[in-house]
């Protein structure tokens, strides 16, 4: 059994994120310190900075060149099937509903389920939580194993949500763009028609007209300037029948990818500790405490922000207690089932096989809850599965140890 000083050593490390996220509960719902424009503010600071600054830390601190190629490849395909799982089921719904028509389709948003349920089931809480408590089950290797999927997780998976953040947001803009050129025009048309019978001035119909060709003020009642108007109606239609390419909307969710300092921060550090641990050099002590008084606010405040956004919803539970439970089956069941499926068929065993399932069954990385109300996409199914992940993490997890062991 695991002894009493690991599940101390647990509890020494989950009260700390309890405090910063019960300050941030209190501050927006009693105390009422922050507006919600400075919750935002809060949350981008973490997106934009303290992560990415965290991101560096982890990895360039990691030796790439003495990893556990088994242990990585498990979670490398524990993660790829159930992405790749997601995105078919995506597909499947896309199809399904498209003869609902387009309205119904857009409402749907099933890459959000994606992106939501994949981060739920594989992207775990494994430097906060996992570094204590697998220290207590199996000793102190245990730890440079965790650093490693750490590694794994922010120069590939994380990257890969952002990726599908991206691509959404594209996708959103130009199905703005294909829409706004049909509607304003052909209201436009309508009100140009009626303005003809009760003479009403109208903002739409004097932009149109500005628009056409200039004529004489005798013919602006004319026949023609009405078949100029309709023409130029029927040619903005037509060219906006035609939508933005999967290349083109992915091209530009790749370049905005490329913008952001989570991307730059995990292949800097990648790089760095390509040369460090091939060389034999460290980060200059000034670098590395400037460096350490920012990333060492990126859990505090992450948590301060998951209290936040559950003080500015009306109850607790903000995504409902059915969505809840589903996440925590999601989470605490499918994942880790999956990664023990994945380990077997890799042929791992022993304490290695049971530190890749015990560590797949930790709560929600803090960071997820971060880039989703970054994005605003299920940011309280993020933040529910935090917050109740941390509660109910401790017991799933000593199961899983003695269920392991028999």
């Amino acid at each position: 059994m695991i002894p009493g000083s690991a599940v101390y050593h647990v509890v020494e490390a989950m009260v700390p994120l309890y405090t910063a996220a019960v300050l941030g509960y209190a501050s927006v719902r009693w105390l009422k310190a922050f507006s919600d424009e400075q919750c935002a503010g809060i949350n981008h600071f973490v997106a934009l900075y303290a992560v990415p600054v965290l991101i560096f830390h982890m990895v360039s601190t990691n030796d790439p060149y003495h990893m556990n190629e088994r242990l990585i490849a498990a979670d490398t395909l524990q993660k790829a099937v159930m992405l790749l799982a997601l995105t078919a089921w995506a597909f499947w719904a896309h199809f399904r509903r498209r003869g609902d028509g387009k309205a119904a389709a857009a409402s749907a948003s099933p890459i959000k389920w994606v992106v939501t349920n994949f981060s739920v089931a594989s992207l775990p809480n494994t430097i906060i939580m996992g570094v204590p408590l697998l220290d207590g089950m199996y000793g102190a290797v245990s730890g440079g194993l965790m650093k490693q999927i750490v590694v794994m997780q922010f120069c590939v998976w994380y990257n890969v949500v952002i990726f599908l953040y991206e691509f959404m947001a594209a996708r959103g803009d130009a199905t703005s763009a294909k829409i706004s050129p049909v509607v304003l025009p052909a209201a436009a048309a309508a009100e140009n028609q009626q303005a003809v019978i009760v003479n009403i001035e109208i903002t739409e119909v004097a932009a149109a007209a500005a628009a056409l060709p200039a004529v004489d003020e005798e013919d602006s009642d004319s026949a023609p300037q009405e078949e100029t108007a309709a023409a130029a109606v029927e040619e903005e239609e037509a060219s906006s029948d035609v939508p933005p390419s999967m290349t083109h909307v992915a091209w530009k969710a790749v370049k905005k990818l490329l913008l952001i300092p989570n991307t730059y921060a995990s292949f800097l550090g990648l790089i760095w500790s390509l040369m460090a641990y091939k060389i034999g050099f460290s980060m200059p002590k000034i670098v590395d405490g400037s460096l350490s008084i920012i990333h060492s606010t990126a859990v505090g405040l992450s948590m301060f922000s998951s209290g936040t956004f559950i003080a500015r919803q009306s109850r607790f539970v903000p995504c409902g207690y059915t969505i809840a439970s589903l996440s925590m089956i999601l989470k605490f069941l499918v994942g880790p089932v999956l990664m023990l499926l994945a380990s077997l068929a890799l042929g791992m065993h022993g304490t290695l096989l049971h530190i890749a399932v015990v560590q797949a069954a930790l709560p929600l990385a803090v960071t997820s809850f971060v880039y989703a109300e970054e994005y605003k996409v299920h940011a309280d199914i993020m933040s529910t599965g935090v917050i109740l992940g941390i509660f109910i993490s401790l017991p799933v997890t000593i199961v899983y140890y003695i269920l392991l062991g028999l």
